[in-house]
């Protein structure tokens, strides 16, 4: 199949990375000097888990001057870059086109359904730590990379998503088709969410969350709280969501720190509002107290981080 990832950053990067190494027809959506860079040289990759090498040639163009009908295609751009996306969506897709969104934020997925109704949207999460080091290179600092998707309805599964499932694998993405995708997302979000909200809070990399102390206690705390609103959802976890998070977050390297972090330091547009204010407000929706979510939110108005 024919695949497009439009954003090329740490999610999207990794994905076009992975696949071309692995012989897919896969093309990237970048911009700037990430695109020249990756154009002439390349994209090179630097992991914990395979070394550093570059992938070259890669596929990559920026959105006006992709011409092709993907097959697939995963979002891979930061919430507030998302409705650029819709109007060229429409442009290069045909009717059996699938949208795959790979976002931080919870219920992207039905959002985009409801702008492209003649397509099927999934939802989508990824489960991996990196980031553009610098342009041309992704710094993927931990092992973790796994894609979860799926249909809110069981009457809109197709053949080509499991399809989609094969091809990862062999690409060496650890893939999963999920039968509850709703459920999944969640958790992924259950441990995004805090890990933003808690790093922000206190201003810290993973280092400080990993050992014992008040930034660790709160960051479960924050779990907690998704944990209720889940349950509150009728989505409740199979797994103990803390138990799980805190795996996930000790197996970090000790310098990682959420996208968010990252934005907000760099003055530059984030995702706080999906990642920390909207929780705010599903703990109103469903009744469901979040004071840890909440004063993390007073915290950052004050600070002027809108």
């Amino acid at each position: 199949m024919k695949y497009l990832v439009i954003g090329a950053g740490g999610t999207g990067g990794s994905i076009g990375a992975y696949m071309t190494e692995a012989g897919k027809d896969v093309t990237l959506i970048a911009r700037g000097a990430h695109l020249k860079k990756m154009q002439e040289e390349g994209l090179k990759m630097e992991t914990t888990k395979k070394g550093n090498y570059t992938v070259h040639p890669i596929r990559a163009t920026d959105m006006e001057h992709y011409d092709e009908q993907p097959d697939v295609i995963f979002v891979c751009v930061k919430g507030y870059s998302l409705e650029e996306t819709i109007p060229f969506i429409q442009r290069v897709t045909k009717d059996s086109t699938i949208v795959i969104p790979i976002l931080n934020i919870y219920g992207t997925g039905g959002r985009m359904q409801e702008k492209l109704p003649e397509l099927l949207v999934t939802d989508g999460c990824i489960y991996i730590a990196a980031e553009i080091k610098e342009p041309g290179t992704i710094w993927q600092n931990g092992d973790i990379f796994r894609i979860v998707y799926g249909v809110r309805k069981k009457e809109e599964l197709r053949p080509e998503l499991f399809e989609v499932a094969k091809d990862l694998k062999e690409s060496g993405i650890d893939s999963v088709l999920s039968e509850n995708i709703g459920r999944d997302a969640l958790q992924k979000f259950a441990y995004v969410s805090p890990m933003a909200a808690c790093g922000l809070y206190y201003h810290v990399s993973a280092a400080e969350i990993q050992k014992t102390g008040e930034p660790r206690d709160t960051f479960v705390k924050l779990m907690r709280e998704v944990d209720a609103l889940a349950v509150a959802m009728e989505v409740p976890f199979l797994v103990d969501i803390v138990t799980t998070n805190l795996q996930i977050l000790d197996a970090l390297n000790p310098t990682a720190s959420t996208s968010m972090q990252r934005d907000i330091y760099a003055g530059k547009p984030s995702e706080i509002d999906g990642l920390i204010y909207e929780v705010v407000r599903m703990g109103k929706k469903y009744g469901v107290p979040t004071p840890t979510y909440e004063m993390v939110e007073k915290k950052a108005r004050e600070d002027c981080l809108q």
